[in-house]
């Protein structure tokens, strides 16, 4: 949330809105925004758990005869445009067509849960950081992180369309955390098959993606030895790609290749990189992890401030370093205190 104050104009003088304020007016006002069918739905305003962070979100109750369609706006997000512009007419205008568009254009089938168990994928996220919202899901432990699950109810071109599932939706489906982890170990490697490339192989591509002709795009990368690359671990789709490491096998042939044990570094949620352990000590590559995730990944995005050993000959992977900066948003706790290091983006 901004910490900051916010202009803005009541009977033509200038007062100053909060992020807490700003909540109140966004929640008291909204529905004026909203076309006149709409007049009669409930606003709610409820804290949203998302993956390493609580927002607010905004939804208005509706209910057609197939599906419950509640579609969630944040205000967290409404917020950060309105401190950019200090219009707040506009914010809420945008966000009001936004939220229309989405009831308009909802076609969301009912879930069909004899289908689900094919459609049941996981996702790593980072245990400290998301305390509360793994009270409400099934999940389990994997070193300093935890395997959720996740329904995927479409798929398209650009991404996934997909629910987390929680308790509730676990016991709809008549699932315990070990069913879901069968069927997502095998729906995972199916529906977002696992990729392990170089960084330079990564960066070919992203030439010739830029229009670079593939005869150049090679000229221009040279090869390295293998115990001297960086490996980018991730899926197909390129979409929460962390997961892909729990695929041992994966890691087993890279670490053949290499020819030693591998250290793993969690880019974010969506790629690892893997390196020999030849390349460097562990908390010095935890300490350059530490400081991408600080300043160049969305907190959104943040996996882990720690390094990952994997052993190629007992086949196992563990945690190679236990750094104090566990915590994924700048926060730290020390001697019963708790101070923000530095303003996550």
């Amino acid at each position: 949330r901004g910490s900051g104050v916010i202009p803005f104009l009541i009977g033509g003088m200038e007062f100053m809105m909060d992020y807490e304020i700003f909540k109140e007016v966004v929640k008291e006002s909204f529905l004026s925004y909203m076309p006149k069918g709409y007049q009669d739905m409930e606003v709610r305003v409820t804290p949203v758990d998302k993956v390493n962070r609580k927002l607010d979100g905004i939804s208005l109750s509706a209910q057609n005869e197939n599906t419950m369609i509640s579609p969630t706006l944040y205000i967290n997000d409404m917020y950060e445009k309105y401190s950019k512009t200090g219009d707040l007419q506009t914010t809420l205008q945008e966000a009001a067509e936004a939220m229309d568009a989405v009831f308009r254009e909802a076609t969301l089938p009912p879930l069909d849960i004899s289908t689900a168990k094919d459609n049941i994928i996981f996702q790593l996220v980072n245990t400290m950081q998301n305390e509360d919202m793994l009270k409400n899901l099934p999940h389990r432990d994997f070193q300093d992180l935890s395997i959720i699950y996740r329904w995927v109810v479409g798929v398209e071109q650009q991404g996934l369309s997909s629910v987390v599932i929680n308790n509730h939706v676990a016991e709809s489906l008549g699932m315990g955390e070990e069913q879901l982890f069968k069927a997502a170990a095998e729906n995972t490697r199916r529906i977002l098959p696992p990729v392990v490339q170089s960084m330079n192989e990564v960066m070919r591509d992203m030439f010739v993606a830029d229009g670079m002709p593939k005869e150049l795009a090679d000229l221009m990368i040279g090869e390295q030895e293998p115990e001297m690359t960086m490996w980018v671990i991730s899926n197909e789709r390129k979409i929460d790609g962390a997961a892909s490491m729990l695929y041992e096998d994966k890691l087993h042939s890279l670490a053949e290749r290499v020819g030693t044990d591998l250290y793993i570094l969690p880019s974010s949620v969506h790629e690892v990189i893997a390196v020999s352990v030849e390349m460097g000590e562990p908390e010095e590559l935890a300490r350059m992890v530490s400081e991408v995730n600080m300043d160049q990944v969305d907190l959104s995005e943040r996996l882990s401030n720690q390094v990952y050993h994997y052993d190629k000959d007992l086949r196992k992977i563990t945690l190679a370093t236990d750094t104090p900066n566990k915590r994924l948003d700048g926060v730290v706790a020390e001697q019963g205190f708790v101070y923000e290091t530095k303003q996550s983006r």
